[in-house]
């Protein structure tokens, strides 16, 4: 076997790949989602910030990486129990894996049972949305709400 068919081969499947990547990208955006990226491992350094996409789907926040091949969401954020604990502009060199222009804001989700926190940084514009939708839960579902 001629070592220029395998080579052509695996840049074909890498075409494909990127392909698929780029579609699925572009069909979540074009479905009401917004660039986000999110952060679980909080530290001081910086790092952990991962590209993505996100959706509202109800009393869900649904959250895709961008490079991922998975067909469902990597992350639900649910609103109920959800409060924000801090916001802040990004800094140093946390600013580079994260949207233009973005906001970082930690949350505290009570009804995960760990007081887990997550961040996500997001533009201003996609912020304002974020919030709204966390504020417009019905009465009583939000603890520091009601």
């Amino acid at each position: 076997m001629d070592i220029s068919v395998v080579v052509g081969a695996l840049l074909g499947l890498v075409a494909v790949i990127m392909a698929c990547l780029v579609f699925r990208r572009l069909r979540l955006l074009r479905s009401g989602g917004v660039h986000v990226a999110l952060r679980i491992r909080l530290d001081k350094s910086g790092k952990g910030w991962h590209l993505g996409v996100g959706r509202y789907v109800g009393d869900e926040f649904v959250w895709f990486r961008v490079l991922s091949l998975r067909s469902g969401p990597d992350r639900v954020i649910r609103r109920n129990g959800l409060e924000i604990v801090d916001r802040r502009e990004p800094e140093g060199p946390e600013a580079y894996s994260m949207p233009a222009g973005a906001r970082v804001v930690r949350f505290r989700n009570r009804r995960a049972g760990t007081d887990a926190e997550v961040e996500l940084a997001m533009g201003t514009d996609a912020l304002t949305g974020f919030l709204s939708w966390l504020e417009s839960a019905p009465p009583g579902r939000l603890p520091w709400a009601s």
